[in-house]
Order: structure tokens, then sequence, then C-alpha cells
């Protein structure tokens, strides 16, 4: 056993001459195919272009008090979901939905790092609103808003089926905030 153990000593003294050194941390890397835009004419009073990568749209839904309807685009392969709601403006209520649209956005400082704000005008085809990137570890990362300022009023939202850790979805996020931004620019009003 002493011989062993005075073995095992000279054995270490030889056996590595470099000293060890940690390996770098290594990051997941996610691509996704470039997108591809196609026209989606919802039964809304509006039209726009989604992204050929969402593989489900829901049915048009009325809310149980008939003041709003929404669509769903669904992103299986990502986890995500970009929810769209649709309301009619009417007796000044403009206001209220501006109000209700940033307070919804506002919800998410608790966990947010910070809250981008863009606005966005389209005079030619009149639609004006704000989009909302938001960072950190929040329920979504996405919002937005648009409305004619007369007839109609559209809010958007991009949320994920997974637990809201910023670092794992931040490539998803990105991708899908593009979507987000382009749904926006490519909502047109139906006369």
């Amino acid at each position: 056993m002493k011989y062993l153990a005075l073995f095992l000593l000279v054995l270490s003294c030889y056996a590595c001459d470099e000293e060890a050194i940690p390996k770098p941390k290594a990051y997941l890397r996610l691509e996704y195919p470039q997108p591809e835009y196609e026209k989606l004419d919802p039964y809304l009073p509006f039209t726009f272009e989604k992204n050929t990568l969402a593989s489900r749209v829901s049915a048009v839904k009325q809310s149980r008090d008939g003041k709003s309807k929404g669509i769903d685009i669904e992103y299986p392969s990502l986890k995500g979901t970009i929810y769209l709601t649709y309301k009619q403006v009417k007796n000044d209520n403009l206001e209220l939905y501006l109000i209700d649209a940033q307070n919804i956005t506002q919800k998410h400082t608790i966990k947010a790092d910070e809250i981008i704000e863009q606005p966005y005008l389209n005079k030619e085809q009149k639609v004006y609103g704000m989009f909302y990137e938001v960072g950190g570890n929040a329920a979504s990362q996405t919002q937005f808003y648009v409305t004619d300022s007369i007839n109609h009023f559209v809010i958007g939202s991009l949320y994920f089926y997974a637990k809201p850790n910023y670092d794992s979805i931040l490539p998803a996020a990105y991708y899908l905030r593009n979507d987000v931004k382009h749904i926006m620019e490519t909502i047109r009003w139906k006369k």
C-alpha cells in the first residue's frame, strides 16, 4: 500500500504538464428561415400579411361582451402566439382604448428591464400607432396598437407558452418581433 501511494504521488507530478483551463460557456445557436409573407384576410375590418411559418391561425373569436373580436396567429415551432384584437371606435371611446393599450404594456414593468416605445405613422394608409419592445423576463416581449383614429382600433401582443426566461427565448423573440412589426406595418383597413 505504501508503494502504491508513492507511485500515485510520482505519477501525479509527471502526468499533467499543462494547466487546466475551463471551457468557455456555449450558447445554443438557433437559426430560423428567412420570412415569407402572405396576405391574410380574416373576417375582420382589416387585412395584413403574416409569416408562412405561422402554421395556425384561429377562427375569429368574439369577446363575451361583444365589443371586440380577435384572432390568434400560432407558431408551434417557436412556442409562441401573436394575439390580435379588433375594436370598433365609436362614441369617442378611442381615448379609453389608447389608455387600456398603454396600461397593458405598463403592467410588464414589474419584470421588464426596459420598455422601448416606437411610434408608427402611415398617413397614406391612415394607420397610426405605437410599437413596444419589452426587455427582460416579462410575459410579453412585443406589443403594439394601431388605429385610423376614426373607426378602427387593433391591439396586438406576442406571448410564448414557456416560462419567461429572456435568455432562453431571445432568438425566437427577435424573430417574432420582426413578424409583429410586419403585421403592424401591413394592416390595411377595409372599405
